[in-house]
């Protein structure tokens, strides 16, 4: 390979060939994009007259330093590891699905109304509904805008975002008018029964005889792990994960191979709702116990950067959940330790994230490919 054939972002100058495999050359490049990020952000913070070496050291502890925080930085990554699988797989079919938050409001209405039908059921039959309805409700509501595309010739990322909107006014007036719990203002449902909750992770310890300290963090963290190895086998060792990967490569030959690029859309387009619907189980059955407004909590735009920081790899996304887990939950202690740093520091934080390795992601790579004195080749 010659060095005019790797193309820069830098008005067409071309990069030089790669001087590390593949998966180590976007580890150096996310953590470089993280570093400069902190770096902006650390001097925003001396801007605001604290230290930012105390600051990103509280952020830093709020997010690992004791159990507690563990636990509910693996809360908050788990619901991004569901939108960030459901953006990466629309995106492996050349979508851009905006709309995981949206597809993950619908998930809750379906696992709200089944496991209140259910009633007193042991939680294994709970988590099991929870997830079919959840995924179910997801996958209809991307299917729609996905069909849309396919069928019709509406852009995706226009009609996901609509349908955001529509799935808040839907869930609003349901939860108004509808589904609220008789003789109470509050816009929320009626709670589930105790004995659907989903056992939290210092519950699922003691089982064995280890203590932990109580957290959010549940049975839900495994299954989005589950996910992740189902995202892996399926896009790169089935035939309809090929399909997928050909039709967002190309779909003139996509066309010429046999595939037909519109089930390939709706294909992907369901499996992304599902896969954002599932956040209601971590939520609802492992948190809330009960539909409330707004429980995704901006998790489906998160799933965007998330995705996009991992590459749309698996192990790539949950590093990346575990990374704005940290930020989520380590901004909170932020803020409660220094006043004078508003809590949306964090969304300034996870924009520079966002900036430099979305946006600005070849900032950094003319530089990790720069051959040292004395490499030959």
């Amino acid at each position: 390979m010659t060095d005019q054939a790797v193309t820069g972002a830098w008005g067409g100058a071309p990069f030089k060939p790669a001087l590390l495999p593949g998966w180590a050359e976007a580890l150096a490049l996310a953590g470089l994009s993280i570093a400069a990020a902190l770096a902006l952000s650390a001097a925003l913070i001396a801007g605001l007259g604290e230290n930012p070496v105390d600051a990103l050291g509280v952020l830093f502890w709020g997010a690992f330093g004791y159990g507690e925080a563990v636990g509910y930085t693996l809360y908050y990554a788990t619901n991004y590891i569901f939108t960030g699988l459901a953006v990466a797989i629309a995106f492996q079919c050349g979508l851009f699905n905006i709309g995981a938050e949206g597809q993950a409001y619908l998930g809750g209405l379906g696992v709200a109304l089944v496991i209140l039908a259910l009633g007193e059921v042991a939680w294994p039959v709970a988590a099991l509904a929870g997830i079919l309805a959840g995924a179910a409700f997801g996958a209809v509501w991307g299917v729609i805008p996905g069909a849309l595309q396919a069928y019709r010739g509406s852009h995706v990322v226009i009609t996901t975002i609509m349908f955001n909107f529509i799935a808040t006014s839907l869930m609003t007036w349901l939860l108004v008018d509808v589904l609220i719990r008789p003789g109470q203002q509050a816009p929320e449902s009626l709670p589930f029964a105790p004995s659907t909750w989903l056992p939290t992770i210092d519950r699922m310890a003691a089982w064995v005889g280890a203590e932990l300290p109580p957290s959010p963090a549940n049975l839900t963290v495994f299954l989005a792990l589950v996910c992740c190895l189902g995202y892996w086998l399926f896009v790169w060792h089935t035939h309809w994960g090929y399909g997928l990967r050909t039709v967002g490569g190309s779909e003139r030959a996509a066309v010429y191979a046999g595939i037909s690029p519109g089930r390939m859309i709706v294909l992907a387009m369901a499996l992304s709702g599902g896969l954002a619907g599932l956040v209601a189980v971590n939520d609802l059955l492992g948190v809330h116990h009960r539909l409330i407004l707004d429980f995704p909590g901006g998790a489906g735009f998160v799933g965007i950067a998330v995705a996009l920081i991992g590459r749309a790899h698996p192990g790539g996304i949950v590093l990346a959940a575990v990374l704005f887990g940290a930020l989520q939950q380590g901004g909170s202690e932020l803020a409660f330790e220094y006043p004078g740093i508003d809590a949306d520091l964090v969304v300034v934080v996870q924009g520079l994230v966002i900036l430099f390795a979305g946006a600005l992601e070849n900032l950094f790579r003319p530089w990790l490919r720069r051959r040292r004195p004395g490499r030959q080749g």
